[in-house]
């Protein structure tokens, strides 16, 4: 469980950790004032009402006599009345062990003290906040006892009505500073906010660079990015004018020897034409690859596989009709990848190709998600397959598992090394149909 939620809390956007954050320590500090403030605002009430208490303990002591028996008096009547009003929350006493006198207020009671459990109870059984002092006289060498309090309940019920009052006031204060907060962090990211709104533009191929006016401590790494962006760019550019120069400097060469093939016999004419035109066509292809590749708009590939195996398969299905080989396409139509579409005709294809050769009569295609940003495109089919033990042996350049079949060994490969261009991979694995699974992973295009 602990796994999880760590898991899940490293998973949270900036923001998202901001605000978190920000609402764990409001909330902490709300409860804590919430908590405290009225305990304290209670310690304080109190602390003035026994120091009320301890006027009153003076003036009682002032005019407290004893006589030489133990027999206590009160030489005249106290400032506050409410010692004279019964069950008035006023009280107070006065003992000896032989005597005892106490206020009008407790009427037919007394003060109930238990002095081990520091509580007293007044007239009516309330709670008292209390204090209490013991005298000696010259007249009597006895210890006199004296407690003076007053009711509990006025102040619990203060403190009550304040509470109320204080959690409407923290609950305005926390709603408060957290809109404050989060218009701060909204403020505080919209850099960033920008950034990821220009880069989305730049997948998309409306802009070539972010822009430059971002605050100081984000403008070094947008500087980086445009920079990197721009060499990119320029090595593309480069390996594009490299692969035309070289087809250029090829193609004289090749009519030369075009030429000549056609003075040979035609045996020789027919064994030399095959290699020339493939060398033909491999300079034609690789040429127009890089072309694509130093487009501008780099970021901004995408393609369907849906489409693009529908397409394939149509043009297969024809060249392989003898072979009555079915495919099931099950992906969804809504689907894009980030690859440009040639370069995911060229994977599928070669993929697909190989289920059209092995295949007894089936090729299904479908997907299997990883996660928001990448995808399973899985093409497997019911043929012979390839064993185990050569499956990863099979993805190396120029192997051949068959050399009856026509091919260059070289499919596979160029398979795995364009879906590694494109951060992706190809895995090959037994199909539960019987043949070969090949899953090509590739990022989803947002």
């Amino acid at each position: 469980m602990l796994s999880k939620t760590l898991s899940l809390l490293r998973q949270l956007s900036l923001k998202s950790r901001l605000v978190l954050a920000a609402i764990v320590w409001l909330t902490a500090m709300i409860i804590a004032a919430g908590v405290m403030v009225p305990s304290q605002v209670y310690q304080y009430m109190v602390a003035d009402t026994k120091s009320q208490l301890s006027i009153y303990m003076d003036e009682i002591t002032g005019n407290l006599e004893v006589d030489k028996n133990g027999q206590l008096t009160l030489s005249t009547q106290l400032s506050d009345p409410r010692f004279s009003q019964p069950y008035s929350g006023l009280y107070w006493s006065a003992s000896t062990a032989d005597s005892q006198i106490r206020s009008r207020s407790l009427w037919d009671r007394t003060i109930d003290f238990n002095k081990k459990k520091k509580e007293a109870m007044g007239a009516k059984q309330e709670p008292l906040i209390y204090i209490e002092s013991s005298l000696y006289f010259p007249e009597y060498n006895k210890p006199i006892s004296i407690l003076v309090g007053i009711d509990e309940q006025p102040i619990e019920d203060t403190v009550a009505a304040l509470m109320g009052e204080l959690w409407i006031i923290l609950a305005l204060l926390y709603f408060g500073v957290l809109a404050v907060i989060l218009i701060q962090i909204a403020w505080s990211l919209s850099p960033l906010t920008k950034m990821h709104r220009e880069l989305s533009q730049l997948r998309q191929g409306e802009r070539t660079a972010l822009g430059d006016d971002y605050p100081r401590d984000i403008a070094p790494v947008v500087l980086d990015l445009n920079a990197l962006l721009f060499h990119y760019q320029e090595l593309l550019e480069r390996a594009r004018h490299h692969a035309g120069n070289l087809s250029h400097a090829l193609k004289t060469p090749l009519s030369v020897l075009k030429n000549e093939i056609q003075h040979l016999p035609p045996e020789s004419q027919q064994q030399l034409r095959e290699p020339v035109d493939q060398i033909q066509g491999q300079i034609d292809y690789h040429l127009g690859r890089a072309r694509m590749a130093g487009s501008m708009n780099i970021l901004s590939v995408k393609a369907s596989p849906a489409e693009r195996i529908d397409a394939i398969s149509m043009a297969f299905d024809k060249v392989y009709a003898e072979r009555e080989v079915t495919l099931i396409n099950e992906i969804d139509s809504e689907l894009e990848v980030s690859v440009e579409q040639t370069d995911l005709d060229e994977m599928v294809g070669n993929l697909l190709e190989n289920g059209y050769k092995w295949a007894n009569s089936i090729i299904r295609v479908y997907t299997e998600t990883i996660d928001d940003n990448n995808v399973n495109i899985i093409i497997e089919d019911d043929g012979p397959g390839i064993p185990e033990d050569q499956l990863e042996h099979a993805i190396k350049r120029g192997v051949r598992l068959d050399e009856t079949t026509p091919g260059t060994g070289l499919g596979l490969n160029i398979v795995n090394e364009m879906a590694h261009s494109y951060r992706g991979a190809l895995s090959l694995q037994r199909s539960s149909m019987g043949g070969l699974k090949a899953t090509l992973t590739m990022k989803v295009s947002h």
